[in-house]
């Protein structure tokens, strides 16, 4: 299915979705994506791997009021040292969408997008990037891709119980 934000990467070389149904409606899952990022309310991942590797995240367990605003040109930040998450779209209690094109060759997005139906929300989560097609690249997306999935669905897992627990 077509999402928001698809057009930035209209040649993808990969990348994948998730979605998860939660029993919850969409405006109880938005804030748990809105304070998505290091420094905000984490990425509701395995933590432990994440600062493993420097990340310093620590995940979120309420609604923070104070990340609920995310504008245009906010940023996600993943990593300390890594370059940012430019926000492009925010549609709330809808969609999320960061990313951008870095040069002609490399891109990526990463989507949120609520679908609401009977007071439950079909919660999808896509990435998706083109890089260029040097070897070098071909083997960090090679590498990092099953380790984002894996991540991404731990997250997705934990929005839906935390957007649960705390419905009314």
């Amino acid at each position: 299915m077509k999402l928001p934000g698809d057009e930035i990467v209209p040649r993808p070389r990969g990348g994948y979705t998730q979605a998860i149904s939660v029993r919850a409606p969409a405006d109880e899952v938005w804030p748990w994506i809105a304070q998505v990022g290091q420094g905000k309310g984490g990425f509701y991942s395995y933590e432990l791997l994440e600062n493993l590797v420097g990340c310093n995240i620590h995940n979120a367990n309420r609604i923070i009021p104070e990340y609920q605003d995310v504008k245009v040109g906010d940023a996600i930040v993943m990593h300390p040292k890594a370059p940012v998450i430019p926000v492009l779209t925010v549609e709330p209690d809808k969609a999320l969408v960061g990313g951008g094109a870095q040069d002609e060759e490399n891109a990526n997005v990463w989507i949120f997008y609520l679908m609401q139906k009977d007071g439950s929300t079909r919660l999808v989560s896509r990435w998706t990037y083109q890089y260029k097609p040097v070897f070098l690249n071909r083997i960090i997306y090679w590498f990092l891709e099953p380790i984002a999935a894996v991540m991404q669905r731990k997250m997705l897992i934990t929005m839906k119980k935390l957007a649960e627990t705390n419905s009314a």
